[in-house]
């Protein structure tokens, strides 16, 4: 028997949405929908496939529809901070957004990616105060996960990337973060395994912030012999489709604690969802029904 609860629409149902290109697989509908639902709120959650040279008439479309919120992926995620008037600190950090609130036709621009993975961290009772985390990855993901784990009081980051596109900016950002939150934050080259094994014998938590394993990349990993991690660390990867990549397994293997990115990808929505709603997500019930 399905126990959902059934949304209605009503002439003061205000929009939430997600613009992204492409977009029809997105999970976020659903989760928000499900939430909204669930306690009786009159919103509703749609999908806008939106690129980015479309973007920023798309935005000053919701802006004049007033338009409640919505959420932000790829492609979109830098060029949105161009088409809102405030950009919040960790957005900035980050240098991308994946949620934006309107209040009264003022559109803030917040990043709850890196607010995911904290959230996460502390669900699994691995909370990132005070600890010295190895992340593996600088782009996106990996940036806003090393900019929230800084912001919530992480002692030290290491940050392993290949020297590609993404090396100049990492620079520049954990100079910031180092001037801005006092974490020390340091980037290696992923190419160096003395030093990920030195890294990782300090560490209490590995964060695989990239997409190796997934897609194309399905059943590469960015460590190949995980026996240089300590086996007291808890070791989370962002992906979470397919729910378990060749990383994951050879943790799992090894006997390693470690978690797939399903809960960071929960836990993103529901701080996009507080900021839309001012409630909590459901998130038991949201998990619970998610699949069906």
């Amino acid at each position: 028997m399905n126990d959902e609860v059934m949304q209605t629409i009503t002439g003061r149902t205000e929009l939430l949405g997600l613009l992204a290109h492409p977009i029809r697989h997105s999970q976020s509908p659903r989760m928000h929908n499900l939430a909204i639902a669930r306690l009786g709120l009159d919103y509703a959650y749609l999908a806008f496939e939106v690129d980015d040279e479309e973007l920023p008439a798309a935005v000053e479309a919701m802006r004049t529809l007033k338009v409640r919120g919505w959420n932000v992926s790829m492609p979109n995620k830098m060029r949105i901070l161009t088409c809102v008037d405030t950009i919040t600190p960790a957005a900035e950090l980050i240098g991308a957004s994946n949620t934006v609130v309107n209040e009264d036709g003022r559109l803030t621009a917040y990043n709850t990616d890196g607010v995911g993975a904290m959230e996460a961290l502390r669900f699994f009772d691995h909370a990132p105060e005070g600890r010295t985390i190895t992340i593996i990855g600088a782009g996106g993901a990996g940036t806003a996960v090393t900019v929230q784990a800084a912001l919530d009081g992480a002692a030290a980051l290491n940050i392993f990337n290949r020297r590609d596109p993404f090396w100049d900016n990492a620079e520049r950002t954990l100079e910031k973060i180092s001037s801005r939150t006092g974490a020390a934050a340091v980037l290696h080259d992923l190419a160096d395994q003395d030093a990920l094994a030195g890294a990782l014998a300090e560490s209490s938590v590995l964060i695989d912030a990239t997409n190796v394993g997934m897609g194309a990349l399905e059943g590469r990993t960015n460590l190949p012999d995980v026996s240089i991690i300590p086996p007291e660390t808890f070791v989370m990867h962002v992906v979470y489709s397919p729910a378990e990549t060749r990383f994951l397994r050879d943790c799992g293997r090894a006997g390693l604690q470690c978690t797939n990115g399903i809960e960071m990808m929960y836990r993103q929505g529901a701080a996009a969802f507080e900021l839309f709603t001012g409630h909590d997500m459901p998130l038991d019930y949201v998990r619970a029904h998610m699949g069906r």
